[in-house]
């Protein structure tokens, strides 16, 4: 059976320089609601690692968590809707890139895309931006169960096609029917141990 990634919870930070070093990283950004908590837990199979909103924006920290071999995840706060003030709002945006482009243990920034909704500006304008910072990133496109099954096959070429790669090239979960969710947890291993 597949193994879950045994992540806990380590701390809280609103700045990179208040995160320990790590040996190396992962990062899991997106759009506020396209699920990183639910998608975290799943990944985890824990149902209270990452706290679970229906309030999109309240993950406002880097919040890290840490793997067994002392390897790093870390959730960033959700970018484009949130019930907060736009100072507030640039406050994070600052946060978040200073932390994307700063932190050297970063292997691979997860880009959660929301499967049923497709790519928004924000989506494309942060793949823009990752591209042009010469990061590495990788898409995954979340709530596969919510696309109609006969509708499937073109929304992943459409999805894929709106983020400038392939179709192979993005990985489709499922936090709800764990779809996919083992794969993407082999595969974030793979990434940490590079």
């Amino acid at each position: 059976m597949p193994q879950p990634l045994q992540l806990r919870f380590v701390k809280s930070a609103d700045d990179l320089s208040a995160l320990p070093p790590s040996p190396a990283e992962v990062a899991v950004v997106g759009r506020s609601n396209v699920g990183k908590s639910s998608l975290l837990n799943a990944l985890a199979r824990r149902n209270k690692l990452a706290h679970v909103s229906k309030t999109p924006g309240r993950t406002q920290l880097l919040n890290l968590f840490e793997l067994p071999d002392g390897t790093t995840v870390v959730d960033c706060p959700g970018y484009g809707y949130a019930a907060v003030s736009k100072s507030m709002r640039a406050g994070w945006q600052q946060m978040i890139e200073g932390y994307l482009t700063g932190r050297e243990e970063l292997v691979k920034i997860l880009v959660l895309v929301d499967g049923e909704v497709g790519p928004t500006k924000l989506d494309v304008q942060l793949l823009e931006w990752l591209r042009a910072e010469d990061l590495p990133y990788a898409v995954i496109a979340t709530k596969h169960d919510k696309v109609k099954s006969s509708l499937r096959e073109k929304r992943k070429k459409d999805l894929a096609a709106g983020c400038g790669l392939d179709k192979g090239e993005v990985i489709w979960v499922s936090a709800a029917k764990n779809v996919g969710v083992d794969r993407l947890a082999d595969q974030i291993r793979n990434w940490l141990a590079e």
